[in-house]
């Protein structure tokens, strides 16, 4: 049997439909109700409590403006209406995979970005279920957890940015987070911290940590651990099937699409693709490179049928790595639906 992981994912209140997509549940909605900002308090009125107890009973049942209104503290009444407008997101859609891709394709994103990162969390966890490759795990971290970024004797070491946190405030693993927050030391002060094949399996013990370093430059394990991430999201959001491999650069002078999957990126690739120059400083936030190919061509927009898609992948002014996986649904040059 696979093993077990990232059991805060809410993948366990979840069961999958005929698709292999989570349907939503009943006890994840709870999970939301129970969060502290709705969660009643000692200071919380009858209205709010008696709200809460509803929900928890029957939580997709319709909640009228009175209710709300009657709530007398204001920014439980906001906060409310905040959880409230994802689980009807949730209800709409049906699945966890359907309100995703929907909340990128209205006027704009209407929840928190912490909710949006949930999603692709409990997502991820299905599509890796049979998953045995702690680094695999370790970069799917990315798609929803912001990265600290550190270049080192050519290494890119890429670190969890709250944990990197609460590491530079002086904590018990205060180590590693003064060799990312100040970029000195030698690697080997963290050797044991950074993933790499022959000590991979750390992972199954840490996984809810969040302590552990990936390194993804090119010709690194976390690299290919990564490509084959980007594989199985694009493969199971979009039935279909992509090949995607780690580059040192882009030799193809005039390439046809790239799609960049942070905002940092998006910026650099469309520069390089228009002929802006592009100074060496910002340059070197790109920390990876890949080549995406279709299986089927067919799949494919028929102008670039065949042709492969460049992704990238940078960091921020502040170092920070915000990875935007909605990038490789909305972007890729598919064929329109018939």
């Amino acid at each position: 049997m696979a093993r077990d992981f990232w059991r805060n994912s809410g993948f366990h209140l979840l069961t999958r439909n005929a698709a292999g997509h989570l349907e939503v549940s009943d006890d994840f909605l709870r999970a939301y109700y129970l969060r502290p900002e709705v969660h009643p308090v000692d200071e919380s009125c009858e209205a709010e409590r008696a709200l809460h107890a509803a929900l928890m009973d029957a939580p997709r049942q319709a909640v009228e403006p009175a209710a709300l209104d009657a709530i007398a503290d204001a920014d439980a009444r906001d906060n409310y209406r905040i959880v409230l407008r994802f689980r009807d997101r949730l209800l709409d859609a049906g699945t966890l995979e359907g309100c995703y891709l929907k909340l990128f394709q209205g006027s704009g994103v209407d929840v928190p970005p912490m909710f949006v990162d949930q999603l692709a969390h409990a997502i991820l966890r299905n599509i890796l279920a049979d998953c045995e490759d702690p680094l695999q795990l370790r970069a799917a971290e990315l798609f929803y957890r912001e990265q600290r970024v550190t270049l080192q004797d050519g290494q890119v070491l890429l670190a969890d940015r709250e944990m990197v946190e609460l590491h530079a405030s002086g904590n018990q693993y205060g180590s590693i987070g003064r060799l990312i927050v100040e970029a000195r030391g030698t690697l080997g002060r963290v050797e044991l911290d950074v993933l790499e094949r022959g000590n991979a399996a750390l992972y199954w013990s840490r996984e809810s940590r969040h302590d552990t370093v990936l390194r993804v430059n090119h010709g690194s394990p976390g690299a290919e651990a990564l490509a084959r991430v980007i594989e199985a999201w694009v493969e199971h959001f979009l039935g279909a099937g992509v090949a995607v491999h780690p580059l040192e650069r882009i030799d193809e002078p005039r390439w046809v699409w790239h799609v960049g999957l942070d905002a940092e990126a998006s910026g650099i690739l469309n520069d390089l693709w228009n002929g802006v120059e592009v100074e060496s400083g910002r340059m070197r936030r790109i920390l990876a490179l890949f080549r995406l190919q279709f299986d089927d061509p067919a799949t494919m927009r028929a102008d670039v049928a065949g042709r492969p898609v460049y992704l990238g992948l940078a960091a921020s002014e502040e170092d920070i790595l915000h990875m935007k996986p909605q990038n490789l649904l909305l972007n890729l040059p598919r064929a329109a639906a018939a």
